[in-house]
């Protein structure tokens, strides 16, 4: 499933729908699209792994993509959208095609509070309360590794960042939550923005040291995420079930 990076950078993209009339339709049939078909769009915002594409008509566009889903751009556009593309936002120049979402839904203002209110800080937007992350982090009754997949407690974290940001911390997954110290936590949330910030620029999880980036293998760029052994020290890798996800730890590292 697409992090919370993924999802940043789509809006980073998307924006360029900002301010236009879109043709929205829905070849698939199952998107209202004729609500804002010719409306403009007023912003494109992402929360945790939420996606909002707000039109000047009164509706926000309201997308999870979950396991499956993905958005195509097209420029030129050369043609309608394929059969299975559940909502497509045209211009003359260019269009955006979304596949196969999770959800794919019409919210009204309140809806799109109430859906908001719902998520924990995000790290990536600039409005982001990290003291509010605290309490939320602090009042979890269960392990570190399942309040940080808890979309409720910190919004756009997922399998990948979990493993990797508590590693960068030497942090066991199994450790309480409520069990942070100030000092750990704020190390957490800083490393952590950094950690995702990074990631959105470069449009993929990259946490092992490299002077070449963009070369680095996707099966070889985490220091514990579905590695046999630990980046730094060469443990093996310790693998449990943790929030109902498979969790990647090193026994010796992440003592704390």
């Amino acid at each position: 499933m697409p992090e919370g990076h993924t999802i940043h950078g789509l809006a980073r993209s998307m924006a360029e729908l900002v301010g236009r009339d879109v043709a929205a339709s829905s070849p698939q049939g199952r998107f209202a699209a004729d609500a804002i078909d010719g409306a403009r769009i007023g912003a494109v915002e992402a929360f945790g792994k939420h996606l909002m594409i707000d039109a000047a008509v009164g509706w926000t566009v309201h997308v999870h993509l979950g396991m499956r889903g993905k958005w195509l751009r097209f420029s030129p556009v050369t043609g309608p959208g394929l059969p299975q593309v559940r909502l497509r936002l045209a211009t003359d120049d260019l269009a955006w095609d979304l596949i196969a979402p999770s959800r794919c839904d019409l919210l009204d203002h309140d809806q799109r509070t109430a859906l908001v209110a719902q998520l924990g800080p995000d790290p990536l937007r600039p409005d982001a309360d990290a003291a509010e992350a605290r309490r939320r982090v602090a009042a979890f009754t269960g392990p570190i590794g399942a309040a940080l997949l808890d979309q409720t407690v910190i919004a756009g974290i997922g399998n990948v960042f979990r493993a990797e940001i508590l590693h960068a911390c030497r942090i066991a997954p199994t450790r309480l939550a409520g069990a942070l110290t100030d000092t750990e936590f704020d190390e957490l949330w800083a490393k952590l923005t950094r950690m995702m910030s990074t990631a959105v620029d470069e449009g993929r999880i990259i946490t092992v040291d490299a002077s070449e980036r963009p070369a680095v293998p996707e099966d070889q760029s985490r220091r514990v995420y579905k590695q046999a052994v630990c980046y730094d020290c060469g443990t093996t890798i310790e693998v449990a079930t943790i929030g109902g996800r498979t969790s990647y730890s090193c026994p010796r590292c992440q003592q704390r």
